[in-house]
């Protein structure tokens, strides 16, 4: 399996704040997820694979050309989708996108027929000539996807691609960037702090926490391999009630600030009323009580 994206130990720290920290992974063509909490990493992973930050320690190529060293060619292969705004609000679409074909290399005549047809893919055909400060949230998330595909990259990475829209406007651009994938073979790694988002165009996924690669490989075995877990998160120190459900006969796991409760062929019922028992006799606040891969409970 060819494989884009290639890393080795890739470390980057802001001062004493860790980035990524020693992330060693393989990514082949297709669809992968880049799924963490905010924090965790993912942008500034994107950032490093794109040569824009300098890694601490480690090494990564993509496309087989090294980041460190030959960042300007990686970048001439990728369609970036920042997660943060990057707009001039009284310049119009098609002049935006256009700015970028051509910073790409494209023609200025090249470069305005891609800005049509990428607008026109991204469904912003009559919006084209309207200055981008009076688009909608979701409006602007199209134009960054249209950027990006307007020098037609061989691989897309995509930051928080539906971040900020609406019900509707996230399930049109998550159809988009699926519809790259099965109609036009893009290969794209889309980062995101939902699941579900990740799940609608993607089958495989790379799991972040903290700057640290917690897990990857294929959604469905890997929630099949969480199932008969409960998540619970509380105010302050976890270590109090992690000591009294032990004590109470669950089996617990602590990972970061979220506990992990093994429930396999035990009553959910049974177990959440002596999570809840526990965690009130201690005088431990429970903000957050959930069974791996199901609608969570947020506990104010």
């Amino acid at each position: 399996m060819e494989m884009i994206v290639e890393t080795n130990d890739l470390t980057k720290h802001y001062g004493s704040i860790i980035g990524i920290d020693g992330i060693t992974t393989s990514i082949p063509k297709g669809a992968y997820g880049l799924l963490g909490p905010n924090g965790s990493g993912k942008s500034t992973t994107i950032r490093v694979l794109l040569g824009l930050l300098k890694p601490n320690k480690g090494s990564g190529t993509v496309f087989g050309f090294d980041i460190e060293k030959a960042g300007l060619k990686v970048r001439q292969r990728i369609g970036y989708m920042p997660e943060n705004p990057v707009f001039i609000p009284d310049m119009k679409a098609i002049q935006f996108v256009q700015h970028f074909a051509q910073m790409s290399g494209l023609s200025k005549s090249d470069a305005l027929q891609r800005a049509h047809e990428t607008l026109f893919y991204v469904g912003l055909e009559e919006a084209r000539y309207r200055e981008i400060g009076t688009f909608s949230q979701g409006m602007k998330q199209r134009v960054k996807l249209a950027q990006a595909l307007s020098a037609d990259p061989d691989y897309l990475l995509l930051d928080e691609p539906v971040a900020g829209c609406d019900p509707r406007g996230r399930t049109e651009i998550l159809n988009l960037i699926s519809n790259l994938v099965k109609d036009e073979g893009k290969s794209v790694l889309v980062s995101s702090h939902l699941l579900p988002d990740v799940e609608r165009v993607c089958d495989n996924v790379i799991v972040l926490n903290k700057g640290k690669l917690v897990t990857q490989g294929k959604i469905s075995e890997l929630q099949q391999a969480s199932e008969g877990i409960i998540d619970i998160r509380v105010r302050g120190d976890s270590t109090p009630l992690a000591l009294a459900l032990k004590e109470n006969g669950l089996k617990i796991r602590t990972e970061g600030n979220v506990l992990k409760v093994e429930s396999a062929k035990q009553d959910l019922d049974e177990i959440f009323s002596l999570i809840v028992k526990t965690a009130y006799e201690i005088k431990v606040q429970v903000r957050f009580l959930c069974p791996k891969n199901r609608t969570c409970t947020l506990i104010s």
